[in-house]
């Protein structure tokens, strides 16, 4: 199961949130999400448990739980969302010209 995990600690490294979660099975993999342009952590990221069962034992745990003095915001990831290549509405806006007509 993949799971969302939101106010990490920008200290926090991809290990200590994985050993954080194996306390409550195998963990496959831990990624903290990073900034492109600064490099720096975003506060965000995913773990990857084998067992279902203790995937949500664990957000059932972790939810709200301390984790390097920030409380933790753990829930089961939902399917990423396909994205067009719009940013909504319709496609952005051009310049117009405004005023009044310069013939009459």
């Amino acid at each position: 199961m993949n799971i969302y995990v939101a106010n990490i600690p920008w200290k926090a490294t991809e290990d200590q949130l994985k050993a954080h979660f194996a306390a409550f099975g195998e963990v496959t993999s831990a990624k903290i999400i990073m900034d492109k342009v600064t490099q720096r952590s975003r506060g965000f990221g995913f773990v990857e448990m084998a067992d279902d069962g203790s995937a949500r034992q664990a957000i059932a745990s972790l939810n709200g739980a301390d984790f390097q003095g920030k409380n933790l915001v753990v829930n089961e990831a939902r399917p990423r969302e396909e994205r067009s290549s719009f940013r909504g509405g319709n496609g952005g806006g051009g310049f117009r010209k405004g005023g009044y007509d310069r013939e009459g």
